[in-house]
């Protein structure tokens, strides 16, 4: 049986549900090993840091860790051995996912999960990562990005060009 394990912030309750994403925000989650940095595989990642990012702010919703990963090798161990599935079912409710690199299937099953994932080149901050997020919301979205938005209930106004004196 695969291990996930989420931690999350609560107040009182002893097991609470899943955070509600915050209205207007779009809900990221960044590939990581230590908490602080974009640095994993999406198949080698044993944290998931998740997000809910505002045009002026962003929150910690959760950290997913997962006990099994795979090696980077782009191999299976065994047949049958699916590590990929669990953590597409983990970030569900997700609307970006940021990692080093990913393979095709995994993209697929994310996508099929309404999941964008977006691979970054180099290891960065996740604080970079969040920023930049913000600088895309803030300015003219990219069309994948304003069809994102959309599907989330995020999209901003479109700015009327009628007067309105």
């Amino acid at each position: 049986m695969r291990s996930v394990r989420r931690l999350s912030l609560v107040t009182d309750e002893v097991h609470a549900p899943k955070p509600e994403r915050q209205a207007g925000a779009l809900r990221v989650a960044i590939a990581t090993q230590d908490m602080k940095n974009l640095n994993a595989h999406f198949g080698s990642a044993r944290r998931f840091a998740v997000y809910d990012v505002m045009r002026e702010e962003w929150n910690l919703v959760e950290a997913v860790a997962f006990d099994e990963v795979s090696d980077e090798s782009g191999k299976h161990r065994t047949e049958g051995d699916d590590r990929i599935t669990p953590k597409v079912e983990a970030l569900k409710g997700c609307h970006l996912l940021f990692c080093l690199a990913i393979g095709g299937p995994s993209a697929a099953k994310l996508v099929s999960a309404k999941i964008h994932p977006i691979k970054v080149p180099q290891p960065q901050t996740i604080q970079e990562v969040l920023l930049r997020t913000q600088m895309m919301l803030r300015t003219c979205p990219p069309p994948w990005l304003r069809k994102v938005l959309a599907q989330a209930g995020a999209a901003g106004q479109k700015p009327s060009f009628e007067d309105e004196s």
